[in-house]
């Protein structure tokens, strides 16, 4: 299993200098889909939330206070990524690394997952807050998009 750093390294190193709110989106989005095709996590993280969708605490910390990241402001090891654990990365940012970042934000504020967390900890949609997003909630929902697409 991947570490955060490695995951979201990865991704700037792929993707080039982006928003710090858009780099939590595609690694929110490679950890759902990582567990549909893989039917595991991709990174052993806690995902939150916030009022402006999922957040990976862990890599908030890495980065707070930066509105902007680029290759090498995250310290994590890309090369650490296996070759299953890229291949999920690279769908992913092929699918949403077009995306701005409030277009992915408005994307997962439709979505079941960040839904469910804040209305099972009774936060409104602007409402601070710290619910967690778990494993099995994205996994549900993602397998049941994926198999309604495939249809």
């Amino acid at each position: 299993m991947a570490r955060i750093e490695d995951v979201a390294a990865y991704v700037l190193d792929k993707q080039g200098p982006i928003t710090a709110m858009k780099l939590q989106k595609l690694c929110y989005y490679a950890q759902a889909w990582n567990l549909v095709w893989e039917d595991r996590p991709l990174f052993d993280a806690r995902v939150e939330a916030w009022a402006n969708g999922p957040v990976i605490a862990d890599l908030y910390r890495l980065h707070r206070g930066r509105f902007e990241l680029g290759a090498g402001d995250i310290a994590g090891e890309p090369k650490a990524l296996t070759p299953a654990e890229r291949e999920t990365v690279d769908a992913v940012l092929d699918f949403y690394g077009g995306m701005t970042a409030h277009h992915l934000s408005d994307l997962t504020h439709r979505e079941d997952p960040w839904l469910q967390a804040r209305e099972s900890a009774g936060l409104s949609p602007m409402d601070r807050g710290t619910a967690e997003i778990t494993t099995a909630a994205m996994h549900e929902f993602y397998v049941a998009l994926a198999t309604a697409e495939a249809a």
